[in-house]
């Protein structure tokens, strides 16, 4: 006899589906969401992905417009530097909060994603380097135990995958993945001050990206 799954968990695999789809540009900014649609591309019921959309207009990836109906918000370029700057120190809480207080295992765990990543920027893959990247940010924020932290940095990080598939061309996957391997290996020997010196060279390497692209 089957289990049905429960509607809380259902709601966080639309929300995740859907997240990835806006992170990935397969959901274009400004694009109309349109339920049936989503619950094509994603298999799940009308109930989950709504709770889900409601979820992400609160988080402002997406926006409710009068008579427009639900679109995927836009980039905002000229915004961008000030979300890095914000984004940076909800960072620095985050990975000091993970060198004190992660398990052996997501330790190890978080160097193993790391490692992943540098080998994808070496290899050129794109989407290896951003699964990777997603993983050990997932892992990082549960190891870290600041959820007030965490709830505030995750629309930021999606308006970055987002920003940085948008305008890959200007990307650099090897000072990206330099910048989370330090940030594994503070993780990893429990230094608090290492592993902060690999959140600011990831946000200065954003920067960077971002001012490229706005110049």
């Amino acid at each position: 006899m089957s289990r049905s799954v429960p509607p809380s968990r259902a709601a966080e695999t639309a929300y995740q589906a859907i997240e990835q789809l806006i992170a990935t540009l397969k959901l274009e900014p400004g694009q109309a969401i349109v339920d049936s649609d989503l619950v094509e591309l994603t298999g799940l019921g009308r109930t989950p992905i709504r709770e889900a959309l409601m979820r992400m207009v609160a988080m402002g990836l997406i926006e409710q417009q009068p008579r427009r109906g639900l679109r995927v918000s836009e980039i905002r370029v000229a915004e961008h530097l000030t979300l890095i700057e914000t984004r940076r120190v909800l960072e620095r809480l985050i990975v000091q909060g993970a060198a004190r207080w992660a398990s052996p295992a997501q330790r190890s765990s978080l160097l193993t994603h790391a490692q992943a990543m540098v080998a994808a920027a070496d290899a050129k893959d794109i989407d290896a380097y951003m699964l990777a990247d997603h993983h050990l940010d997932e892992l990082m924020h549960v190891a870290c135990r600041n959820t007030f932290a965490v709830q505030a940095v995750i629309p930021m990080i999606v308006q970055c995958r987002r920003f940085w598939y948008a305008f890959q061309y200007e990307g650099d996957l090897e000072a990206g993945a330099q910048a989370h391997l330090t940030l594994a290996e503070g993780i990893q020997d429990g230094n608090p001050e290492m592993a902060l010196r690999g959140a600011e060279a990831l946000m200065e390497y954003l920067s960077a990206f971002t001012r490229k692209v706005i110049e």
